[in-house]
């Protein structure tokens, strides 16, 4: 594209997306289209010619916008609602651009920098050991793989070079409430699924560290091989907080490996007074947390924090003959993880702590916990309304309970009907969970954008004709 036309089209492209911003909270959250309607719309074959940039902005009206569920919606309050904000947008901007690729030091001097300087920055912010070795991946799911394939190495059974066959079963542990990314790591280690334990959560939704204690004593007298626990810091369903010091505590009692799960709530340790959540993470042997749930980056950037990056080296090191550099003291990501391919991910975080500030992160966090409570308020005031958890962070977990309603199951029916009628009326979307069997709607926010006006429309949507 030559220069004169990529500038054209870049100044077309940056009024869509402003236009796209300053209209998002016009359009239905919940994308309306059904299924195959996006598929139908495009052309079966490649265009043999080459189409003007018009027509590719026509199509993102007319066929990509109808099948987007916007997350960047003020009205997104399902799952774990986040901000692609205006620095992040333009971090994103410059690494298209740059197209670098941080594999080695060597390939892109600045990827590997910038990424240890903003890592150190994060740390810093939240409060965690400055001395962490961090880095950057796409998603939690992929941060969480990693560092359980540096515990299974760090198990001493030399698996690297033997592979699983004729070790003892290893085992690992984590809440009933954890995320299912922790297992599907597990299936792809070759744990498989006789090694995973999920420990019963308590009434708070919390893990339990008897039943953990109890769980690692029964696999070690069956000759099985326990080698990591993950403890979670905003569970996905109810947000609850694991014992992450009792559980450390059991972790090197029984030399396992701790990894902490904070991929959402992580970035609320950006508030002083919510640290108190994450009392023992600092004795983590590994910890993830994702900027692209709560701290206001566009998919997708994830980071992994650990104390021993020594582990992942001896997992994941592989310097093949054409990847030789000679390059000392410095970092070369590759060394760390099974990607080789690195995005220049560091740029979006930069930005975004250049913009707000460490104390402008701080507020708006502390705005987002703050309309949660209100929330939460307005649902333990209501007569037929009922909280089903805590609200440690900016989630909040309730029903509908009619007077005279039945037994679960109908409740469970009278909700799911309530979480339909809400999410067609297309300016709030919620998503629903179950806890200890009880089916209850999900309201999370995590949107720069999200005021008491939308949290107020959502609790009347909900609320009415009950």
């Amino acid at each position: 594209m030559p220069l004169e036309e990529f500038e054209q089209a870049l100044a077309e492209f940056c009024e869509w997306v402003k236009t796209y911003r300053a209209n998002v909270a016009g359009l239905p959250v919940l994308a309306p289209a059904k299924p195959g309607d996006v598929r139908n719309a495009l052309p079966s074959h490649p265009p043999t010619h080459g189409e003007p940039v018009e027509n590719w902005l026509a199509d993102l009206d007319r066929i990509i916008l109808p099948g987007i569920t916007h997350w960047n919606h003020p009205g997104f309050l399902a799952y774990f609602a986040n901000t692609g904000s205006g620095p992040g947008i333009l971090g994103e901007l410059a690494c298209a651009a740059l197209n670098a690729n941080g594999m080695l030091w060597k390939t892109s001097p600045a990827v590997s920098e910038l990424e240890e300087v903003v890592l150190r920055w994060l740390a810093e912010t939240l409060g965690f050991p400055s001395e962490w070795f961090g880095m950057f991946a796409d998603t939690a799911s992929t941060s969480t793989l990693v560092a359980l394939a540096a515990a299974r190495e760090a198990a001493g059974l030399n698996i690297r070079e033997e592979g699983l066959a004729g070790k003892p079963q290893l085992v690992l542990y984590f809440s009933e409430e954890a995320h299912s990314s922790v297992d599907k790591a597990g299936l792809v280690l070759g744990i498989g699924q006789r090694g995973l334990r999920r420990i019963p959560a308590d009434a708070n939704f919390s893990m339990e560290v008897d039943a953990l204690e109890s769980a690692i004593a029964g696999d070690l007298a069956a000759g099985r091989k326990p080698f990591a626990v993950v403890a979670t810091v905003g569970t996905t369903s109810a947000t609850a907080v694991d014992p992450v010091q009792s559980i450390a505590e059991i972790a090197r009692a029984h030399k396992l490996w701790l990894h902490v799960d904070a991929a959402y709530a992580g970035s609320a340790a950006a508030v002083p007074e919510l640290r108190a959540h994450f009392a023992g993470c600092e004795q983590a042997d590994s910890l993830v947390m994702n900027p692209h749930k709560w701290l206001f980056a566009p998919m997708d950037l994830s980071v992994l924090y650990t104390r021993r990056p020594e582990e992942f080296q001896r997992a994941f090191s592989l310097v093949a003959e054409y990847l030789r550099t000679g390059a000392t003291n410095v970092t070369d990501y590759m060394n760390y993880t099974f990607q080789l391919g690195r995005r220049f991910r560091a740029l979006k975080l930069w930005f975004i702590f250049r913009y707000f500030g460490t104390d402008g992160i701080a507020a708006r966090i502390r705005e987002h916990c703050a309309l949660a409570q209100r929330f939460a308020g307005w649902v333990d005031a209501h007569p037929q309304m009922e909280r089903l958890a805590p609200v440690h962070f900016s989630v909040v977990c309730f029903r509908i309970r009619p007077r005279g309603a039945g037994d679960e199951a109908e409740l469970e029916r009278i909700n799911a009907d309530v979480l339909e009628r809400v999410n067609a009326s297309g300016g709030i979307f919620i998503s629903h969970t179950k806890l200890k069997g009880k089916y209850c709607l999900r309201l999370a926010i995590g949107n720069l954008q999200t005021g008491e006006e939308h949290i107020r429309r959502a609790f009347a949507l909900i609320s009415s004709g009950r």
